[in-house]
């Protein structure tokens, strides 16, 4: 478990060492370009104007997102820092369109991201999305993500792919999401941050980075910490968030470079209020279940990670790139699921708790040359990735740890290859196409075993002299016991892509791609079975989908922007919730769903200091195929059936809201120097009303908000001060910010805070 006081020690003697780097040697400017920096937007350069000067990653190359055949679009570490509590990732990535992150109203739940609709299935975390930091997985292998190890503190960008090129990542169906750490500053900065607001908030900050020069050599280094408490909006959801982000950087003059990256994060014991039903929202919103009082509902959560990059040219056309990580991840979790339910022999307890260790490692060769006179750029890479999980589970004694009812190892191993390319294929015509091939691997070992013939779990004593398993009251026999149910799977796929870009004119391109997805179950998904039987789910399929895209995008002036993407996507096999109870959900594949959208962003200078930023999706998600729904458990979709009810093709995807739209208008003081003196911005998001279950049968409703924010900032020799304040909900508007899918109890809504405020100081110092 992190502590300030570490935290603190380790940044002041960044500034120690800091100090006297500067004074050996005065502080040169990061001016190393990237591997393979030669893009399509460079060779362009004569058919476009006023592009922005923006690069991205996607293509694992430096490319402007213009010349792209892909909907995707980056944040700046302004947008993302500036007057924002930079806690979670809801403050900011709902201003990229097609892209929905709900709020459960607790830390002990990550937050769940939408792109396109893929990943509304996810109880807690993010599924269906693809993670990254800083170029090292922030999912596991099976797609898994937690999006609360991103340090928005630190971040200088996030970049968010939609659509099939994302494929060429690996296992998911819906994008990719990448945060990206800020560059350390040519000179030795050190920074502070301060927040307070309602629900007994506080959120304090500290960051040191710098960079100094030895024989031709530059070091470059950043620190940030942070820690954030808040009291919750509703009843029995206090929680607490620490986190720690590093980075090292080293270059050489040839243009290589090694990156470091460390990630600490700590979430003890983050009390969770659970989800109400209908009846409790309109009787007390902010209320706690019940049941999670009862039973002491709580989350802890902690997770360590190292990652290194080295990327080296090899001559004009060729570079090499390699990146390696490790960590650990451990979760404790207590349930409210009732005693008798616990008491199964079957049953898994209301503990659940995993230690997971991972690792990996890639590595990429990119090369330029030419084909029928004209450029061509290629990428071919591998990747490998491994989970090792411990998962226990314990009874759930009202809030104490109780006897062992499951115990057994999991290892996920991943690993693809890829290859893709981007040609000219004409003066205004560019091709880029790719080649994944995935595989992902899942082992399963039982250590918990009750059965006539067998018992390695801890046995109770019985009067009748016959053996009882851990946790049970009830004796085991022929027809109830634990069996052994270890068991392996392996899935693999070909996802291939292609693109098109064609140059309308210098400020409009239109474009149109053509992919295949894949998505294995995660580990969570694999855990439970929906007929209530022990052991893993290994009846899950992998999900696998067919994309396509057409788009353009436009400059406008000289430094706004128009996109807009229309898409379809078909998936068979896809995973959804089957039925979830006490905090415990069990999945399933449908025979078949439909997506089918359009997103919209519009940017740009609407008078002098006055901005609009417009991002607004629409989205029919809806099942294609006939199928039968869980209503509640256990369920068993095949005879003799149980606890099912019909659902008809044409039904909307639950958890999905139809539209969404950001709009913000912001403002800054053109009379004064960039950065500096009096800014703010008013900005509304609506959303759409959201299906609960697979039949429908309810919707948390449509709703809009509306948010204020604006400060003060300045400089005197030096010292840099900042004061904003905050507020969100300015109309106080009642709404869901999320719901859980099919939940069993009708227990469907998460109630987002009303109107809250929050109020900030920064200080900075260069030295």
């Amino acid at each position: 478990m992190m502590s300030r006081r570490r935290y603190r020690g380790w940044l002041f003697g960044l500034v120690a060492a800091s100090t006297l780097d500067t004074a050996r040697a005065a502080p040169a400017p990061l001016t190393v370009d990237a591997p393979a920096a030669r893009s399509a937007a460079t060779r362009d350069a004569e058919l476009t104007v006023a592009l922005p000067p923006l690069v991205v990653t996607a293509t694992r190359a430096g490319r402007d997102p213009f010349a792209l055949p892909l909907a995707i679009d980056a944040l700046p570490g302004a947008m993302i820092q500036q007057q924002q509590p930079r806690v979670r990732v809801s403050e900011v990535l709902p201003r990229v369109p097609g892209t929905v992150v709900t709020n459960r109203g607790s830390l002990a739940q990550e937050e769940q991201i939408q792109l396109r609709g893929f990943g509304g299935r996810a109880q807690f975390g993010t599924r269906g999305v693809r993670l990254f930091a800083d170029g090292i997985p922030a999912s596991t292998p099976d797609g898994q993500g937690g999006p609360g190890l991103f340090a928005l503190g630190s971040a200088g960008r996030i970049e968010v792919m939609r659509g099939a090129f994302s494929a060429l990542y690996g296992n998911h169906s819906g994008g990719v999401v990448q945060v990206f750490t800020e560059a350390p500053p040519p000179r030795p900065t050190l920074s502070t941050r301060l927040l307070g607001g309602d629900h007994d908030t506080l959120i304090q900050g500290m960051k040191i980075g710098g960079e100094a020069v030895r024989e031709r050599l530059t070091l470059g280094y950043l620190l940030d910490s942070q820690r954030a408490d808040s009291a919750g909006y509703r009843d029995w959801s206090r929680a607490r968030k620490e986190q720690l982000n590093a980075l090292l950087t080293l270059t050489w003059p040839d243009g290589g470079s090694l990156r470091l990256v460390i990630n600490l994060l700590d979430q003890p014991d983050n009390r969770d209020p659970l989800t109400l039903t209908a009846a409790q929202v309109a009787a007390d919103r902010r209320q706690a279940q019940p049941a999670a009082l009862a039973f002491r509902a709580r989350r802890s959560l902690d997770n360590q990670q190292l990652g290194v990059t080295l990327a080296q040219p090899l001559g004009a056309h060729d570079a090499i790139e390699f990146a390696a990580w490790a960590g650990r991840r451990r979760n404790e979790q207590y349930l409210a699921i009732p005693l008798a339910a616990q008491d199964q022999i079957t049953a898994a307890g209301g503990v659940s708790a995993f230690a997971r260790d991972f690792a990996g490692s890639r590595l990429w060769w990119q090369h330029q040359t030419n084909l029928g006179g004209r450029p061509l750029d290629l990428t071919l890479g591998a990747e490998w990735e491994q989970t090792d999980e411990a998962r226990r589970g314990d009874l759930n004694e009202l809030g104490r740890r109780g006897a062992r009812k499951r115990d057994e190892t999991n290892q996920v191993t991943g690993w693809g290859a890829f290859l893709q390319g981007q040609w000219e294929l004409a003066a205004a015509w560019q091709l880029d196409a790719g080649l994944r091939l995935s595989a992902v691997d899942f082992v399963s070992r039982d250590h918990f075993i009750c059965t006539p013939e067998r018992v390695t779990a801890p046995g109770l004593p019985a009067g009748d002299g016959r053996p009882r398993c851990s946790g049970t009251s009830a004796p085991i026999s022929a027809s109830n016991q634990n069996p052994d149910d270890s068991g392996s799977r392996g899935d693999r796929a070909w996802t291939p892509v292609l693109g098109l870009t064609y140059a309308l004119t210098p400020r409009t391109n239109l474009y149109a791609n053509l992919g295949r997805g894949f998505e294995t179950p995660t580990l969570g998904e694999l855990a439970y079975r929906p007929d209530g039987g022990s052991g893993l789910n290994l009846a899950l399929r992998p999900a696998r989908s067919w994309q396509w895209e057409i788009g353009t995008k436009q400059t406008l002036g000289t430094d706004g922007q128009l996109e807009l993407a229309l898409f379809q996507i078909d998936t068979k096999d896809e995973l959804t919730v089957a039925s979830s109870a006490g905090g415990r959900s069990s999945y399933r594949n449908i025979a078949g769903s439909r997506r089918r959208g359009a997103e919209l962003l519009v940017t740009g200078p609407l008078g002098p200091g006055l901005d609009l930023y417009l991002a607004a999706t629409w989205l029919d998600a809806r099942w294609t195929r006939d199928f039968l729904a869980c209503t509640g458990v256990p369920c068993r979709t095949l005879p003799p059936l149980q606890n099912t009810a019909p659902v008809r093709a044409g039904r909307r995807i639950p958890g999905v809201p139809d539209y969404h739209l950001f709009a913000e208008l912001a403002w800054v003081n053109p009379e004064t120097d960039p950065g500096l003196g009096l800014s703010g911005a008013l900005d509304i998001y609506a959303q759409g009303p959201v299906a609960v279950d697979d039949r429908n049968s309810a919707h948390a409703p449509a709703y809009w908000r509306t948010g204020l924010r604006g400060g003060w900032d300045g400089d005197w020799r030096g010292l840099r001060l900042g004061l904003f304040a905050r507020l969100d909900n300015l109309f106080d508007r009642d709404h869901i910010g999320a719901v859980s899918v099919n939940d069993a109890n009708g227990r469907f809504y998460a109630p987002a805070p009303g109107r809250t405020w929050l109020l900030g100081l920064e200080a900075s110092y260069t030295f």
